[in-house]
């Protein structure tokens, strides 16, 4: 199986996690996790630098002797640094960060006081009121993970959609080396949900085509489940299932109609081809014996009296009635993107200079870069005081003298405070472009508490963006409890923005809530919350997401060209 950044990243991560479960040196293990962003973060496959005599030492975080390793895992596929600490901590004990709230240290903890090794080790201690008697834990952090681990066993294996993409692209690319093959991912990869649970594909090809062997010998395979003359399943490297299916040309369209449409979508469309007295499925539609349409997924819309729906769009949530009568939306494209509206650099926890990130988006083809380091309150990212802050403004101001066809615009993320206020002074934001508003700590607040914490925020006399509005990270942290309903609302009534984080990892607001937010006439600001150049391509994620969500190019704050922009900031900004 080839290594990939993200099986070399997935490594390094999990040295990190068993050093700091072990006490190890702090600056030990930050060497590992910096390289972990920073190799994950790359565009390029280490292997292929390497193959092209390229230094890995002039990567950020890379000296020499993590090199070495990553040299060692590309040729083993594993590093003897974590053999030797596998020996130490048990994989059950890693299995137990997966568990929402419980970091390395509370896992430690656990494992060294309790001698607690596996879930359900720590599922008993917990029952048995072990876990509340440790030091800094208490009763509340004892319910709080037995409601998290009853959480996870009911949570469906599915993996995050970026983990996904660069896999299936990958094989798409692989199968379409085959001469005559057509082929096309379908399913909820194809409607960019968050996560997927499975990947199907379509391939159209010769009958002596050798696109089934070609499919079963893949580079990233890990094992092959089943192969016939027309289907074809195995898993890849990352644990996804891959479902291969052969169709006829002429029923190549209704087949990804087919496979794509949630169940309910299909259902829907199938109810209304009996309506017509016709058959739908993935082999075509059907007049009686006649096949009428199936070539082209057009096609088969079009034999309904309906115009194509969007892959995106195909839940059942109106769009079949929207196609009906001709409301559908025209979604939001990556090209109508203009700037970026949240990033981070080296002064906190980013890992790219200033002057770097500028021109990094120039080249991504950005217009505007809003730099918007964290605020003095996260600490443990060394962020922003006044003074710092400060400095800052004026070096972007240096750069934007020199800069041509990119503007840096003076931001920051400043932090959302337990009562609702701001972690800098209004004497310091009123200087700045744009104040993004989050939230990083007392995510456990009840329901009431947290949504009256974000609105008086939101209420504050400078305040632009509510970031990463529901604090979720996908598959680890479930969202804090907090009526959206309202602070979309407020943000109408405030005239402020809410984000759309592109972090594959957040990816918040959902899909819901981004249409809630367009019916209010609320703004959303799809950004990548970039904290390095190569952080700007996960732009795709937030279009994705953003398209989920019914959103178009006027839905879209920074959609807008800088001079409109900027008067919309003005409005948010105590002006």
């Amino acid at each position: 199986m080839v290594i990939r950044n993200s099986d070399i990243a997935d490594i390094f991560d999990r040295i990190a996690d068993c050093l700091e479960i072990e006490g190890e040196n702090p600056f030990k293990i930050r060497a590992y996790r910096n390289a972990s962003r920073t190799i994950r973060g790359l565009g390029p496959e280490v292997r292929d630098m390497l193959s092209a005599g390229g230094e890995l030492t002039g990567l950020p975080g890379i000296g020499r002797e993590l090199a070495a390793k990553i040299g060692e895992i590309l040729e083993t596929g594993t590093a003897q640094a974590l053999e030797k600490l596998k020996a130490k901590v048990p994989e059950g004990v890693i299995a137990m960060l997966r568990i929402p709230g419980l970091g390395p240290k509370r896992v430690s903890a656990i494992y060294h006081e309790l001698k607690v090794e596996t879930p359900a080790a720590l599922k008993e201690a917990a029952e048995n009121g072990r876990v509340q008697k440790l030091p800094g834990f208490g009763t509340k952090t004892e319910r709080h993970i037995l409601d998290a681990l009853e959480t996870l066993a009911q949570r469906p294996v599915r993996v995050s959609i970026a983990m996904a993409r660069p896999q299936v692209e990958r094989l798409l690319d692989h199968l379409q080396g085959t001469t005559g093959v057509r082929a096309a991912a379908a399913g909820s990869f194809r409607r960019c949900r968050e996560t997927v649970g499975d990947i199907d594909v379509l391939v159209t090809a010769e009958d002596d085509s050798p696109v089934m062997e070609r499919f079963t010998t893949f580079e990233d395979v890990r094992q092959v489940l089943a192969r016939g003359e027309t289907k074809a399943s195995l898993v890849l490297g990352c644990g996804l299932q891959v479902d291969l299916r052969r169709v006829a040309p002429e029923s190549f369209g209704a087949a990804l109609q087919y496979f794509t449409g949630s169940q309910a979508h299909n259902i829907a469309i199938r109810g209304l081809g009996r309506q017509r007295g016709i058959k739908i499925n993935e082999y075509g539609v059907f007049a009686g014996d006649d096949r009428i349409a199936g070539d082209s997924e057009e096609s088969v819309y079009r034999a309904l009296g309906l115009p194509w729906i969007p892959p995106e769009l195909r839940e059942d949530r109106g769009e079949i009635e929207a196609a009906r009568e001709g409301r559908l939306p025209e979604l939001i494209e990556p090209g109508d993107i203009q700037g970026e509206l949240h990033s981070h650099t080296n002064a906190t926890d980013g890992r790219s200079s200033l002057e770097e990130m500028a021109r990094g988006a120039k080249r991504c083809g950005l217009k505007y870069l809003a730099v918007t380091d964290h605020s003095r309150y996260l600490r443990m990212v060394d962020g922003l005081d006044e003074r710092r802050l400060l400095a800052q403004m004026e070096e972007i101001d240096r750069l934007n003298a020199k800069l041509k066809g990119l503007r840096l615009l003076k931001g920051i993320e400043v932090e959302i405070l337990e009562d609702g206020r701001l972690d800098l002074p209004d004497s310091v934001l009123e200087k700045l472009d744009l104040v993004i508003g989050s939230i990083h700590s007392h995510f456990r607040l009840p329901e009431r508490r947290q949504t009256e914490r974000i609105l008086r925020a939101m209420d504050q006399r400078f305040f632009s963006i509510l970031g990463h509005p529901s604090g979720r990270l996908i598959n680890e942290r479930e969202p804090y409890a907090v009526d959206l309903s309202a602070v979309i609302r407020n943000a109408r009534e405030r005239g402020c923005f809410l984000e759309l984080n592109a972090n594959p990892q957040r990816l918040d607001l959902t899909d819901t809530y981004c249409q809630m937010a367009k019916e209010a006439g609320v703004l959303v600001a799809v950004n990548t919350d970039a904290h390095s150049v190569a952080d700007f391509g996960q732009l795709a994620y937030g279009i994705g997401q953003a398209r989920r969500g019914w959103l178009e190019k006027k839905d879209v704050l920074n959609a807008r060209p800088l001079k409109e922009l900027l008067m919309l900031l003005k409005g948010t900004m105590g002006s």
